[in-house]
C-alpha cells in the first residue's frame, strides 16, 4: 500500500523545499511528499492522487499566496475531504482569514513564519492521531 501523503502548498519554493526538507528528517519514510506553488497546482496534485488511489493525509499551506488565499483554499479542502489534517502557515493572515479556516476547515494549527520544526512535527503528530 502507498505511503499517506503530506501536501506543502506555497508560492515562495524556498519555504516549499525547507518544509519538504524538515518533515522528511522528521517522519523519515511514513510519508509521500508533494509540493505545489499555488492553490491551482495543489488542486491538480490532489486530483492526480485520487486516480492513483492514494491517501491525503496531511495540507499545510500558505495564507498569503496569489489568486486563492490559504484560508480559502483549506475550506475547500475540508469540503471535500473532511478528514484530512490542515494546517496553514502565515507570515501576516488577516485575523479574520485565521478565525474562518478554524471554523470551516476545521484547522489543526495556524503557525506563524517563521515557524518552529518541532512546533510543526507535533502539531502534525497530534493531529493524525485524533
Amino acid at each position: 500500500m502507498a505511503r499517506p501523503t503530506i501536501l506543502c502548498v506555497d508560492d515562495d519554493i524556498t519555504i516549499l523545499m525547507s518544509l519538504k526538507a524538515q518533515l522528511k528528517y522528521s517522519f523519515d519514510g511514513r510519508f509521500h511528499y508533494e509540493l505545489a506553488q499555488s492553490a491551482e497546482e495543489a488542486w491538480e496534485v490532489i486530483a492526480d492522487l485520487e486516480r492513483r488511489n492514494e491517501q491525503l493525509a496531511v495540507v499545510i499551506s500558505d495564507w498569503l499566496m496569489p489568486e486563492t488565499r490559504g484560508d480559502r483554499f483549506l475550506i475547500k479542502v475540508h469540503e471535500s475531504y473532511p478528514s484530512v489534517v490542515k494546517i496553514m502557515l502565515t507570515g501576516h493572515a488577516e485575523e479574520e482569514a485565521i478565525t474562518r479556516a478554524k471554523e470551516q476547515a476545521e484547522l489543526a494549527a495556524c503557525l506563524s513564519k517563521p515557524w518552529q520544526r518541532d512546533e510543526l512535527i507535533q502539531v502534525i503528530s497530534l493531529a493524525l492521531e485524533a
